[in-house]
């Protein structure tokens, strides 16, 4: 594309309203206005880019726009997609706001204003700050990003939940995951038979005053069998009743009808996220076929993982290599220095995609499970610290993942064992 013969424009995004700004590789403005945000505003926008690009005898167009959350993906698609447009090469670029404002640092004597705004974005695009990114590619990329997104929404709801049942869990029961004798009743508080448990006895008391045998006989039913020794579930499970602390008669109710409503919320969320995990699964037929494929080969990442990824980084040509994909991620830690001593608690920078960093965290947990390398790394990793040392060690895997998937992606290659 020849830098000479393009029309670089800016949109500065807002809800209401977009500010537009066009320049020529020589820096001369040759538009500069308002339109609103709309379909009305966009034809506008679509019009007078036209009479631009006819007018200077151009044949390239390249628009850059804020990635503002929802507000900037209206208009970024409608010009992407614009058959008027299509023959002048149009490229649409929706770029991190914190890649314009360090760059908008450069003009220091500028003032803060949205045509400003506008100007700095044309001026990116000019200066071919944008061209490792990939351009806006439609609808389908949006529809992954979406449903991936919303799957992690959706997933941190449950994670909320059972933090906050949990609490209401103590109160009735206090001792509900305590050991004696070396054994819990229930490894996992939310199994289904420790649901069943807390929603059928409505008080410690009630467990304690239940014949042995009618709890055995219960816990049996309700766990279709699956515990080698019910009887001994049900005698740990009645110490721990009994080491329980006893609340007000009255205070029972409530909170066994808050349990029963967040344990309904969680059921429902649960089934949700198997929903969602079945129309990942089929929206991943034919989306970035070769990338997917290559993916899917690593032990651990199945469908969703590798959408949630792929929806996220696009195009492994826009990263020159692992650290710059790790970067984007937020897969990077800042030292932690003063004298001549070295801290071993670094913070994890964060400031990349949060739901890249969610999915490659997601799949480094899977990759423990599936690969020794992974596992035998992670366990490293977990011993090396006193605190905080399972974040940690899946955060470093994550960070090995990187390596591997940049590997992959940008050579065209499927896994294999070592």
């Amino acid at each position: 594309m020849s830098v000479l013969n393009s029309l670089f424009v800016g949109i500065d995004v807002s809800k209401n309203s977009n500010q537009v700004y066009a320049m020529n590789f020589d820096e001369k403005k040759l538009l500069s206005f308002s339109s609103p945000n709309d379909t009305e505003g966009a034809s506008k926008i679509e019009n007078k880019l036209l009479a631009c690009l006819v007018k200077n005898n151009y044949e390239n167009v390249v628009i850059v726009l804020e990635s503002t959350g929802m507000y900037s993906f209206h208009i970024a698609t409608y010009l992407s997609s614009s058959e008027a447009l299509l023959k002048y090469n149009v490229l649409v670029y929706c770029i991190n706001p914190k890649t314009s404002c360090n760059y908008r640092k450069s003009f220091s004597e500028m003032d803060k204003s949205d045509p400003k705004d506008a100007y700095i974005l044309a001026d990116m695009a000019r200066a071919g700050k944008v061209n490792k990114l990939n351009p806006v590619k439609g609808p389908q990329k949006l529809a992954m990003q979406r449903l991936t997104r919303h799957r992690r929404h959706i997933s941190e709801q449950i994670v909320r939940e059972k933090l906050y049942v949990l609490n209401n869990i103590f109160l009735k029961f206090s001792a509900f995951d305590r050991k004696y004798d070396g054994m819990q009743p229930f490894s996992d508080p939310f199994s289904a038979t420790a649901q069943e448990i807390l929603l059928e006895y409505k008080s410690p008391e009630e467990i304690i005053n239940t014949p042995i045998e009618d709890l055995t006989l219960f816990i049996s039913t309700a766990s279709k069998n699956r515990f080698a020794d019910s009887k001994k579930v049900a005698e740990i499970l009645t110490k721990c009743a009994s080491m329980s602390y006893r609340l007000d008669k009255t205070a029972y109710e409530p909170i066994n009808t808050a349990i029963a409503s967040s344990l309904a919320i969680l059921r429902c969320l649960e089934n949700e996220i198997k929903h969602i995990d079945k129309e990942i699964a089929n929206l991943t037929k034919g989306y970035n076929s070769d990338e997917y494929t290559c993916l899917i080969s690593i032990p651990g990442i199945g469908p969703v993982f590798a959408a949630g990824i792929l929806s996220e980084i696009g195009s492994i040509k826009q990263f020159d290599n692992e650290e710059a994909l790790a970067k984007y991620a937020g897969l990077t830690w800042r030292r932690h220095q003063s004298a001549d001593v070295e801290h071993e608690d670094t913070p994890m920078t964060k400031t990349g995609n949060s739901y890249l960093r969610y999915y490659l965290c997601e799949a480094a947990s899977m990759a423990v499970l599936h690969n020794p390398v992974y596992k035998d790394y992670y366990q490293k990793k977990f011993v090396e610290v006193k605190t905080h040392q399972h974040t940690r060690a899946i955060a470093l895997t994550a960070r090995k993942l990187v390596r591997l998937i940049y590997g992959l992606l940008s050579k065209n290659q499927l896994y294999k064992n070592q």
